[in-house]
């Protein structure tokens, strides 16, 4: 066990991007996508705890997002770019293989891994986002259906222009928003409360109790201000936009089984599986036969990494410390 080694930052060439990583440690190798609205930063905790406990932990800003390039059109981030990107990544690192970790967007892409990119994956550890099967409707036709019912922010996000206007805009008050809309202590799906016409996101979330909170103080709460005052939320945005064609390319391997060994972590009071009905993880315990292990951390929320850093700690090093 060590804690003495320190956080560094380079820029690695992938592919067509430099890609801005975070890293800490030595030992087997970790790669903690984060998804939106996040960053390398995300995952803090995480880099620390398993570093210190004798990984090599790699969280990069994922394309889009950070200090990472942030190509301007949509199709830059679909499954093909963003696989290439993490292939490219062990790549430029000099590593066969890696244990890779998924949050939001970034568990979507993770879970694709193994059957995109088979012999790079030596096991997953997936946050928030089960596995699902490929929707059968191109995803921007069920958006828009469910649009027409109540906001979404799925729909709104597609089109180019009024949410990168709004929230680059508001990157304070949008973020302060969002993180508390989707954190234990809110219910995000009151959003849906609100017609589509004549609202965009921030008129729909909830204001939040001013910081800290438990689980984000001032300072951490202004590296992302500070970082998305400066990028803008295009790149973040632009995963959404890219839903169909990464829907498209999936089609003969989203379905295929995932059998490399996997734990999957939530926040009980995450929206994510609140959509999902009164048994969430049991879709997923029949497409992912490498499943070991599922956690529900009682309280907390979409962001179980940061709402719960010790218990999500606990449950990646148990997983890791079991692998072959």
């Amino acid at each position: 066990m060590t804690d003495h080694m320190p956080l560094t930052h380079r820029t690695v060439r992938v592919g067509e991007i430099d890609m801005h990583i975070a890293e800490q440690g030595s030992g087997d190798p970790v790669v903690l996508c984060h998804g939106f609205p996040g960053l390398w930063y995300s995952w803090r905790h995480q880099l620390r705890a398993l570093s210190a406990a004798g990984y090599r932990v790699i969280a990069p800003d994922m394309r889009g997002y950070g200090r990472t390039d942030a190509p301007s059109d949509p199709s830059g981030y679909d499954r093909r770019h963003t696989v290439d990107d993490m292939v490219g990544l062990l790549d430029a690192l000099g590593l066969e293989q890696a244990v890779f970790a998924g949050h939001d967007f970034g568990a979507q892409l993770v879970w694709d891994l193994p059957n995109w990119a088979p012999g790079r994956v030596r096991g997953l550890m997936q946050l928030s986002v089960p596995r699902t099967p490929r929707a059968p409707i191109r995803p921007t036709i069920g958006f828009r259906h469910l649009a027409a019912q109540h906001f979404v922010h799925l729909h709104y996000f597609q089109e180019y222009g009024p949410a990168d206007r709004e929230l680059g805009a508001n990157p304070k008050e949008f973020l302060a928003k969002i993180f508390h809309a989707l954190s234990g202590a809110n219910r995000y799906l009151d959003c849906w409360d609100f017609p589509s016409e004549g609202n965009g996101y921030l008129d729909v979330l909830p204001d939040p109790p001013a910081l800290p909170w438990p689980w984000l103080d001032e300072n951490e709460f202004g590296y992302y201000v500070e970082e998305f005052t400066r990028t803008g939320f295009t790149g973040g945005l632009n995963w959404y936009r890219a839903d169909d064609l990464v829907w498209e390319q999936d089609e003969h391997l989203h379905d295929l089984p995932i059998t490399v060994p996997t734990v999957f972590i939530a926040g009980s009071q995450d929206p994510v599986l609140e959509m999902m009905g009164d048994k969430p993880f049991e879709t997923m315990t029949a497409m992912v036969p490498g499943l070991r292990s599922t956690h529900v951390v009682p309280g907390a929320g979409h962001f179980v990494q940061m709402e719960a850093a010790d218990e999500v700690n606990r449950f990646m090093l148990d997983f890791l410390a079991g692998l072959d």
